[in-house]
C-alpha cells in the first residue's frame, strides 16, 4: 500500500506558542515530519490547496469554544483539497481529489469517513471557497438564520471577504431591494459596487460606520450579516427597521483584543424594534448542504455568482497568509497553493 514516489518526510506547520493579542510568525513552527502510510480504511493525501480562515485565530487560544483548540507543538489543521496518492480504502482510489480537514501539511493520512470526493470539473480551490465552507456559511446565514425575503435591504460587514462577498451577491440574486457593504479600502469598495453588484459600499476607515450606514441606507435595513462586530454591530442595530434580523457569523474586530470590549450601547432597540439576532456555526447545518449546492452551484457555473481568491504560493508561507487574513489583505477567499 505504499507509493515509491512519496517522499519519506513532508513539511507541516505547527503551533509553536499561543499568541497574546495579534499573532506573529513566532507563534508558528515550520517542521519536517515523517510521511506515514495509511492503515485499513485510510488514505494518504498529497495536499494541493488549503484554507486559512479567521476562525483559526480562536483555535490558537486555549479558551473553551465550539471547536477544539490547536495544541502547542502539534500540526494545525483546516480545510484542504488534495490528491489521493495511496489508498487502503474501498471508497477512494489513487488520483481522486478529496476535501478534508487536515491542512497545514504537505501529506495527510485521512480516515475515509473524514474525506469527501470532489469532482474535478471546477478548480480545487472552489471547494474551499464559493462551493465550500465560506459559500455555505453565506447561504445558511442569509437564507436560514436571517430569514431573508425578497425586497429586504441588506447590510454586510466584511463584505469583500470570502463570506461577505457571497452574501451580498446572493441577496441581490434573490431579489433584495438594496445591498450595502462595508470594507477596509477604496479598492475593495470599488470591487463591491463595480464588480459584485452591491448598490452601495463604504470604507469603514473613512468616517464613523453609523454615519456612513445612515447615508447608504436612508430607509433603514432589514437584514444585517455580521462578520465584524464592534462599531458595525452597533451601527446596524441603530439602522434596523422594525422586525429586523441579524445573522451573527463572526466578530473579527474583536479577535485580537487583549481586554474585553464594551458591547453595543443601543441594545434597547431590540425591544422597541422587535429585533432578532441569531449566532450560528455552519457545521451545525449539514442538513442544508444539498439545498446549498442546488442553489449555488448553478449560479457559479453560469457566471452569475462571482468569486474572488487571493492566493499565496508555498506551504511555508501559510502563516503569513493567515496573518494577512486577520489584517484584511485578502479580497475574497485566501487560498494557499501547497
Amino acid at each position: 500500500m505504499s507509493d515509491s514516489s512519496v517522499p519519506s518526510t513532508g513539511v507541516e506547520i505547527r503551533l509553536a506558542s499561543r499568541p497574546q493579542g495579534w499573532p506573529t510568525h513566532d507563534n508558528f513552527e515550520i517542521a519536517e515530519a515523517p510521511v506515514a502510510q495509511p492503515g485499513p480504511g485510510q488514505i494518504l493525501v498529497r495536499n494541493k490547496v488549503m484554507s486559512v480562515d479567521p476562525y483559526m485565530r480562536g483555535r490558537m487560544s486555549a479558551a473553551k469554544s465550539y471547536v477544539a483548540p490547536f495544541e502547542v507543538g502539534e500540526p494545525m489543521d483546516g480545510g484542504a483539497v488534495g490528491e489521493v496518492v495511496v489508498s487502503d480504502s474501498e471508497k477512494f482510489t489513487t488520483g481522486q481529489l478529496v476535501l478534508h480537514s487536515l491542512g497545514w501539511r504537505e501529506y495527510a493520512v485521512v480516515n475515509e469517513s473524514q474525506a469527501t470526493a470532489v469532482p474535478d470539473e471546477a478548480p480545487p480551490s472552489t471547494y474551499l471557497s464559493v462551493l465550500g465552507m465560506p459559500g455555505m456559511t453565506a447561504y445558511v446565514g442569509l437564507m436560514d438564520k436571517a430569514e431573508f425575503q425578497a425586497g429586504d435591504t441588506v447590510f454586510v460587514s466584511g463584505a469583500a471577504g470570502a463570506v461577505g462577498s457571497i452574501v451580498g451577491q446572493l441577496a441581490k440574486l434573490n431579489g433584495a431591494k438594496r445591498v450595502i457593504g462595508s470594507a477596509g479600502s477604496a479598492d475593495k469598495v470599488r470591487h463591491l459596487t463595480e464588480e459584485l453588484g452591491f448598490d452601495a459600499a463604504f470604507n469603514y476607515k473613512d468616517a464613523p460606520v453609523a454615519e456612513q450606514l445612515r447615508t447608504a441606507a436612508p430607509d433603514g435595513i432589514d437584514v444585517y450579516f455580521d462578520n465584524v462586530g464592534g462599531d458595525h454591530l452597533e451601527a446596524a442595530i441603530a439602522a434596523m427597521n422594525d422586525f429586523g434580523r441579524i445573522a451573527a457569523c463572526g466578530a473579527i474586530s474583536q479577535y485580537n483584543v487583549t481586554e474585553a470590549q464594551p458591547g453595543p450601547r443601543n441594545m434597547a432597540h431590540f425591544v422597541t424594534k422587535r429585533l432578532t439576532m441569531r449566532g450560528f456555526i455552519v457545521n451545525d447545518n449539514g442538513h442544508l448542504k444539498r439545498e446549498f449546492f442546488e442553489h449555488v452551484a448553478p449560479l457559479v457555473r453560469e457566471g452569475k455568482l462571482r468569486y474572488e481568491e487571493t492566493t499565496v504560493d508555498g506551504l511555508r508561507n501559510a502563516p503569513e497568509a493567515f496573518l494577512g487574513v486577520l489584517r484584511g489583505d485578502n479580497t475574497g477567499k485566501m487560498i494557499v497553493n501547497i
